[in-house]
């Protein structure tokens, strides 16, 4: 390979410790030098390198103490650039559709994303050019937006243009030399940005799938993925995504920070991202950039700093970063704002109970019943009265590990309704198993007694306690018991404070393990502690009043069973472990 190609000088600098960069950043260059060796896909070395100098050529910093000075592209964004626009398939068409880049704050990503957007509008995107930047509302979009235009106006030669313009306007109205700088000059029109010349467009747009659908874009900038809520934020970019079929080098660029939603676009990118970066994906235009700490424990180091912020020490100083270590470290609501944007480890509120890296470490590939038969388990069953969730938890222990499967029930007539209270995917969650539809307007509790028996009858899976918050339906206990099940009610209040800190306790040593359930994955994200300070006990809340936490309060019923009857059964609930 050519000292030219960026990606392999960017390749050998992290690889040589030269630059200190993430497991995923690796990853990622190994599949791409990969796939390059192993001719998967090629090099256009004109193509990236065009890109490259063109960039450094056209684009400006429009704020700061560089502005309006060029942007000379640091190796790390080279590299990018070079692997978006360079790396084409045999048939010389663009490799890459579908691109994710994660880098914490202050990291250039903005300017990065304006400068791509303004290539691929005057350059690479061709006639009649479509660039879109999408956020959840239209000031967030207008950022990158505006920062197009701004450096459209810091241009030398657009200065130029314009004043020779002027003077032509001024002499010579419908000079034939006067038309050629009309027709070459960017506009900034009422409802977008137009080159007349290649009939180029940059428009700015918020969610509205309904607006949306038709378009037809070269470029479309995703920008803060991370804050697009829910089911509107994953609708929103699937119709964006779904819109570049017509065009076939269109690319849909997604820059961010980590966040705090759960169940949204962001969430499903990093799965798709990470399982991608493992080889557990069959993707092909998927080119995730996810730079972000390894170790959550070093996370306020240096060192560690530099995996999530390639920048440090150039657009973000080595002493402003040790100023915001410091602030982080003396308030925890601080705190979880630095591991979010600077570490980019997702946090869920500083109010949270559980963090999030614990969480996603009880994460992992799917439970199957099948795996666990002629097993004790214990049930745990959170009822609602008609539009919220019902869900039921099995807990099954095996070699020290606690096994969750968890199950969730919802009205059918409802699931539209409730998809748009809470922006939730829950039909989604259907296909995949986790859900139930059950009843129309009112869950079916049969179907909750149905689940719980096919335990025993399908899988020998023997529940030796169940137990069930104190309001639920007393035809299913009723029910349950006549089939032989032991039943007791569980008081959700301070009184449990015990058996919360014991499974904060298991979840934060990695002795809890919930499988693909991301349903089951979201509630336990959603679950706050509120402390009666007079007591000194904490009992479960919703981190926020839209938030559901059905699951966890299952889950918190059967390991309620577990304690409380742990003299009796606790045993037989080890399932032969030593």
């Amino acid at each position: 390979m050519s000292e030219d190609n960026f990606i392999y000088a960017y390749y050998q600098a992290i690889k040589s410790g030269q630059i200190i960069a993430g497991k995923w950043i690796h990853k990622i260059y190994e599949y791409i030098i990969r796939g390059l060796e192993e001719k998967d896909f090629f090099y256009d070395q004109k193509k990236g390198n065009g890109a490259v100098d063109w960039i450094e050529s056209h684009c400006y910093h429009t704020e700061g103490a560089l502005a309006p000075g060029n942007f000379k592209l640091e190796l790390w964004q080279k590299a990018l650039v070079s692997a978006i626009f360079g790396i084409v398939d045999s048939n010389g068409l663009r490799q890459f559709r579908e691109v994710c880049l994660l880098v914490g704050r202050k990291n250039g990503k903005s300017l990065l994303a304006s400068s791509i957007s303004k290539y691929e509008w005057m350059v690479d995107g061709g006639y009649g050019a479509r660039i879109y930047t999408i956020a959840p509302k239209l000031d967030q979009a207008d950022i990158i937006y505006n920062n197009i235009w701004q450096q459209v106006i810091v241009d030398p030669s657009y200065k130029a243009m314009q004043k020779q313009l002027d003077e032509l306007r001024g002499k010579r109205q419908g000079d034939a030399h006067a038309r050629r700088f009309i027709e070459e000059m960017p506009r900034h029109r009422q409802s977008d940005l137009y080159l007349p010349i290649n009939n180029g467009q940059v428009k700015k747009i918020a969610f509205s799938s309904k607006r949306s659908d038709g378009f037809n874009p070269s470029l479309c900038i995703c920008d803060e993925i991370a804050s697009w809520q829910g089911d509107a934020g994953l609708k929103q970019y699937e119709v964006m995504k779904s819109g570049m079929g017509a065009r076939p080098e269109a690319l849909l660029l997604s820059c961010t920070t980590s966040g705090y939603l759960n169940d949204g676009i962001y969430d499903e990118l990093m799965k798709r991202s990470t399982r991608f970066l493992l080889g557990d994906s069959k993707e092909k235009k998927l080119l995730p950039f996810l730079y972000m700490v390894d170790d959550p424990d070093k996370a306020f180091t240096i060192n560690e700093l530099r995996k999530s912020n390639p920048n440090l020490g150039i657009s973000i100083s080595i002493d402003y970063m040790l100023e915001e270590i410091a602030v982080a470290e003396g308030s925890l609501s601080k705190r979880a704002e630095f591991l979010c944007k600077y570490a980019n480890l997702k946090q869920n509120s500083s109010l949270a109970w559980l963090d999030a890296q614990d969480v996603e470490r009880c994460c992992g590939e799917p439970l199957r019943f099948e795996d666990y038969r002629s097993s004790y388990a214990v049930v745990g069953i959170d009822l609602s009265q008609s539009v919220d969730l019902t869900a039921v938890s099995c807990l099954i222990e095996k070699d020290g590990i606690i096994n969750v499967f968890a199950h969730f029930f919802l009205p059918s007539e409802k699931i539209e309704e409730a998809t748009a209270r809470d922006g939730v995917p829950y039909m989604a969650y259907v296909k995949r198993g986790f859900l139930t539809l059950s009843g129309e307007n009112y869950i079916d509790y049969h179907d909750c007694y149905n689940w719980i028996t096919r335990l025993v009858e399908q899988y020998e899976i023997y529940p030796l306690k169940v137990g069930y918050d104190r309001y639920s339906a007393t035809y299913l206990t009723q029910e349950l018991k006549g089939a032989g099940f032991h039943c007791d009610d569980v008081y959700q209040g301070d009184n449990l404070w015990g058996v919360i800190q014991e499974v904060g306790a298991l979840i934060k040593d990695g002795k809890v393990r919930i499988g693909d359930n991301d349903l089951l994955k979201t509630h336990f994200l959603n679950s706050a502690i509120k402390m009666n300070n007079d007591r000194g006990r904490g009992r479960l809340i919703k981190i926020n009043p839209t938030s559901h936490i059905d699951g966890m309060a299952s889950v918190l019923d059967a390991f309620t069973m577990r304690s409380k009857y742990h003299e009796e059964i606790g045993e037989q609930l080890k399932n032969g472990t030593l």
